[in-house]
């Protein structure tokens, strides 16, 4: 009578996992992201210019970079418990200093502080994910846990405007005060660390040093710096581009930003799944080759100016433009092994963060050299240069490369 309790039980354990790694991150991503929709009340109500408001709202993310190898190497020696609860108080901290911060100089600091915090559950959590589920179901594992960051910054767009209008900034950011509080209680009681074997697949030492020997990690973190670029590209001028361009109302333009990032968040866990059943650098090469396509189409459609056809094709542009992250993400910590995983879904995250903040001011010029719908089809160049930089098959620790 109670064997079958305890099997359910056992089953559910890395749900739990799942769903804290998820919930962790999503409230690190909340604390990222409420500078960015400070903006309005710091520059109209606060008198802070438009480049003050926005240094101030990058400061979070500054502070997120700089720490992501940091914590996945605190990981890799002191497990995902110690490691996310960790990020999680210092979280917690940094928010309430933010929020009684005197003068904008300490509410910087704060922020940096918050987002230095914050990469301990993006480098962590993924680890966390890998170690408690079997390879075949880590890649839908895996495309749910991706869905936190843009889950969080929805959360904070939803919430963190009006909280702002009614309590002021004060008030907008005690939501991360919460949200990381309780979390920090949650992992704290419920984050159990998964069984690492001392050996790799053949008898390598799992403490082995997978960037050496053979060239898999360094090129899937190639590979999704590039395929990065039309993600970055599209999130950040698609808005202007329909109002501006295809003459759309702000509102429905943003409607449909919005909508395209909530699909695509979405289509995370129909690629995870489709992971698990072809491999992820076979569905990395698909992904890049859908790419090309669409953003060749995307850039024709807008020279050609039919607004409910390139507005179809953002559309899908923007769910193939994510789809690449979670097999990606997975298949570095597969190959990486337990002992490195940290430090290699760290520096992953690095390299696709700097990325995104070039792509901005380069997307940026493009567009003023040679429009909209050129230089939509010319970032094609991006996951076409990624195409022949995908390795042939998947690889996991221990694995010779290829």
């Amino acid at each position: 009578m109670t064997t079958a309790p305890a099997t359910a039980v056992g089953r559910a354990v890395p749900w739990v996992q799942l769903t804290l790694a998820l919930t962790a991150q999503l409230a690190e991503s909340v604390l990222v992201a409420t500078p960015a929709f400070l903006i309005p009340l710091l520059h109209s109500e606060q008198g802070l210019s438009l480049a003050e408001a926005g240094l101030l709202a990058g400061a979070a993310s500054l502070g997120l970079v700089l720490t992501l190898v940091a914590w996945g190497a605190v990981a890799d020696r002191r497990g995902e418990r110690f490691t996310i609860t960790t990020g999680l108080v210092l979280g917690f901290g940094a928010a309430l200093g933010a929020a009684f911060a005197s003068g904008y100089v300490w509410l910087g600091v704060f922020l940096v502080l918050g987002g230095m915090a914050a990469g301990s559950a993006s480098s962590a959590s993924g680890r966390l994910v890998v170690g408690w589920f079997p390879r075949e179901r880590r890649g839908l594992a895996m495309g749910i846990r991706q869905m936190a960051q843009p889950l969080g910054t929805t959360v904070a767009a939803v919430a963190v405007p009006p909280l702002a209008s009614a309590y002021g900034m004060r008030g907008a950011i005690l939501l991360s005060v919460v949200l990381c509080g309780v979390l920090a209680i949650a992992t704290a009681v419920g984050i159990r660390d998964p069984h690492r074997v001392s050996h790799a697949p053949g008898g390598r030492p799992l403490e082995a040093n997978p960037y050496v020997g053979g060239g898999f990690l360094w090129r899937i973190h190639a590979v999704s710096l590039l395929l990065v670029v039309p993600q970055f590209a599209l999130s950040t001028f698609g808005l202007v581009w329909l109002v501006s361009q295809l003459e759309w109302a702000p509102l429905a333009a943003g409607a449909l930003v919005g909508g395209a990032q909530f699909v695509g968040a979405l289509g995370r866990i129909v690629v995870g799944v489709w992971s698990d059943r072809i491999g992820r650098v076979r569905l990395l090469r698909r992904i890049a080759v859908a790419g090309i396509a669409i953003l060749l189409l995307l850039g024709a459609l807008a020279a050609l100016r039919w607004p409910a056809a390139a507005a179809i094709a953002f559309v899908i542009a923007t769910c193939v433009s994510v789809a690449d992250n979670g097999p990606a993400f997975t298949s570095v910590a597969e190959f990486a092994g337990p002992a490195w995983a940290g430090r290699a879904l760290g520096a992953q995250n690095t390299g696709q963060f700097l990325a995104a903040a070039a792509v901005g001011p380069g997307m940026g010029a493009l567009i003023g050299l040679v429009g909209y719908p050129l230089a939509f089809a010319l970032i094609a160049l991006a996951p076409a240069a990624a195409w022949p930089l995908i390795p042939r098959r998947d690889r996991e620790h221990g694995d010779a490369v290829a």
